[in-house]
């Protein structure tokens, strides 16, 4: 054999063996590369996983995400966001505001008391009735009930004026109007129970879909808004011409139809 022969020999052996070890080099650097990337892979799913349950535990409750629904204005409702429920003759010269929170169990017993008085009083057309929904209750117990009973009331007025305040008037009712520390109108199947009661809402099917699938509720927090913006301390609260309409106390809400006779004569000759 050749000395170059030789040295040919050695120099092809040479460089099989290089490129042996870089095939080598690169096996092992990509045994390393997967399981470097296994572990991170290991390291985000746990602290997705973790992640995810802060997500979760952080994530905004029902009615704060509510905030961003579309609003839906009920029919028979105006103003920029459909807040200005007024009910009753055009012809009435004056309009008596109305405040109140589902929940709250003294306009329960107010229903009770003065509801059909103020009731007959509308129909005969001595004044018209601005109701505004309050659920400041919610924030104080807390709970969701006065927001879920006030959503549920836009879609009765969505039927028609009379439907709302007869649905009103069974949420208020004795054997309806549950204990203010107990949120049962926070469950739409018990809204649905008291809408039964109502002629115009039992078994109505567009209804219940607006109940179940909360589409008034933007329409209640934006509907809540209005109590907050006059600055009324407490329901059931009463005005005319800008003026409490109060009791013997001058202070609150008249509890008797006799009361409320006396304070409403008063208001309409102010």
């Amino acid at each position: 054999m050749s000395k170059r022969n030789s040295q040919t020999a050695k120099t092809a052996a040479r460089e099989r063996l290089r490129q042996e070890r870089e095939r080598q080099a690169k096996r092992d650097k990509a045994r390393r590369q997967i399981i470097v990337a296994a572990s991170i892979v290991a390291v985000l799913a746990a602290a997705g996983g973790i992640g995810y349950a802060v997500v979760q535990n952080n994530k905004p409750q029902y009615w704060e995400a509510a905030k961003d629904d579309k609003l839906v204005k009920p029919a028979h409702a105006t103003g920029a966001d459909g807040t200005t429920v007024v009910l009753g003759k055009a012809s009435a010269e004056k309009t008596l505001v109305m405040y109140e929170d589902p929940r709250c169990p003294i306009c329960a017993s107010f229903e009770q008391a003065v509801g059909p008085t103020v009731k007959k009083d509308l129909d005969a057309g001595k004044f018209k009735l601005k109701y505004v929904g309050a659920t400041f209750i919610d924030r104080s117990l807390p709970g969701e009930g006065s927001k879920n009973a006030l959503s549920a009331l836009g879609a009765a007025l969505n039927v028609s004026p009379e439907a709302f305040l007869e649905y009103k008037s069974a949420m208020y009712a004795k054997k309806w109007h549950p204990e203010e520390t107990t949120d049962k109108f926070k469950d739409d199947a018990y809204l649905i129970k008291i809408a039964d009661t109502v002629p115009a809402l039992k078994g109505n099917a567009a209804f219940r879909k607006d109940v179940k699938d909360g589409t008034y509720d933007r329409w209640a927090l934006e509907e809540s808004k209005v109590f907050d913006k006059d600055g009324v301390s407490g329901t059931p609260t009463l005005k005319m011409n800008g003026k409490n309409v109060t009791g013997p106390d001058g202070k609150n809400a008249p509890m008797s139809a006799a009361d409320f006779n006396t304070a409403l004569d008063a208001a309409l000759k102010g």
